[in-house]
């Protein structure tokens, strides 16, 4: 379902040197895979989630989702090919902070208006035990239920493929546990999971761990 090809990404160092975030990476996710990353800080796991999502442009390779590779497609194509087809949790949680918890999730299906999605955010709610609290600003809402409305926000669109880039690094080992449990469950029921953490607790919930460092992964 999601799959890179021989792909590299360079920045331009600080200093004018050249920092390599991929290197040659070589990544074929199927159906029902929980796939955890772990490596040090800057060794390239925020890029290649990027890079998956299609948020970031590889200099080289290709990276296709359902057999279509998206960087060859236009820049408005990819953004509703990933949108429907890929959620994102981040660590940060990155709500927007003028709108309430239900609204939130509901941005997620600005990629597909047509979508019954007033309908999958209550349900969603409810299954994550928000439903109280739908009509509240994320600044009012526990960090808990900040990961918790991320984390339905992206399952609203009910997509493939779920990248999570330290979604428990701010969390109690309560509330850690119920949303490893989430993604778990997605997994399960055919989804893909590819999360980063620095957690190597967290790996219990993965079917396949890998290691990356200075952009190879392994």
């Amino acid at each position: 379902m999601l799959e890179l090809k021989q792909v590299e990404k360079r920045y331009q160092g600080k200093k004018g040197n050249t920092v390599t975030a991929l290197d040659d990476v070589t990544l074929e996710l199927t159906a029902g895979e929980f796939v955890t990353v772990q490596g040090p800080s800057g060794c390239g796991k925020s890029t290649l989630l990027l890079v998956c999502g299609g948020l970031l442009s590889p200099d080289r390779g290709e990276v296709i989702l359902n057999r279509s590779s998206i960087y060859v497609q236009s820049p408005e194509a990819r953004a509703k090919l990933c949108g429907q087809r890929i959620g994102f949790v981040f660590q940060q949680f990155h709500l927007i902070p003028y709108l309430n918890l239900r609204d939130n999730i509901l941005t997620a299906a600005l990629t597909d208006p047509s979508a019954p999605a007033p309908a999958r955010a209550d349900t969603l709610m409810t299954e994550f035990g928000l439903q109280d609290r739908a009509h509240h600003l994320p600044a009012a809402l526990s960090i808990g239920e900040r990961q918790r409305t991320a984390l339905a926000r992206a399952l609203l669109n009910e997509p493939q493929v779920i990248l999570a880039d330290e979604p428990t690094g701010n969390l109690d080992p309560d509330n850690s546990a119920g949303v490893l449990a989430s993604l778990s469950r997605f997994a399960d029921s055919g989804g893909i999971v590819l999360m980063v953490t620095h957690n190597p607790d967290n790996a219990r919930y993965a079917s396949r761990c890998l290691h990356m460092n200075e952009g190879k992964l392994s």
